[in-house]
């Protein structure tokens, strides 16, 4: 990362601290998307990845007064935060399951044993319908849904026009209906 978005950054927080609207939506812009995609590499979870980018940025809002670039960038100070509370998630699902497994005791879950079955085929299914979808497609799809990489930085990361790359995820994501046999 650039030296100028690193002061831009910490510039926007500090100003979030104040109570810029602004300054907040910016800083929601440049990092939700990176900050998504580090949440649902811990998680796994999109659906759980996204309330926790919600808490994310709810606790940047409620604490940037405590931000100060002496201690360090505010990159870091979000990245740590959005991993913190990623972690406390994976923590807080470990032990409901725990005291799930105390309650039901010694009888197996057949429930259980389907539901990962049933995952392994849709997920083995999503795979196959991806790598029907083609290139350029398929790795447009990626960075878009599993690095969340935002449109512009997809455009500036392969070098072709914004327009370009909305055309291929929306036809991508046509495809991939199609292939999943979803088509509506």
């Amino acid at each position: 990362m650039h030296d100028e978005d690193l002061d831009r950054d910490n510039a926007l927080v500090l100003r979030v601290a104040v109570g810029d609207h602004d300054a907040f939506a910016e800083f929601y812009d440049r990092w939700s998307g990176r900050l998504l995609a580090l949440i649902v590499q811990i998680l796994v979870d999109r659906a759980q990845g996204e309330e926790v980018l919600q808490e994310v940025f709810l606790e940047i809002w409620r604490s940037a007064s405590d931000f100060s670039p002496d201690r360090g960038s505010a990159r870091a100070w979000a990245v740590t935060m959005a991993r913190r509370r990623a972690i406390d998630r994976v923590r807080s699902s470990q032990a409901a399951r725990d005291r799930e497994d105390r309650w039901h005791g010694y009888m197996p879950d057949m429930d259980l044993t389907v539901q990962a079955v049933e995952d392994r085929i849709v997920g083995q299914e999503a795979r196959r319908a991806l790598d029907a979808v083609g290139e350029p497609q398929r790795s447009t799809l990626v960075m878009a849904y599993f690095t969340g990489l935002t449109h512009t930085e997809i455009a500036r990361r392969t070098g072709v026009p914004l327009g370009t790359v909305k055309t291929r995820i929306r036809n991508g994501i046509a495809r991939l209906r199609k292939e999943m046999g979803a088509e509506s």
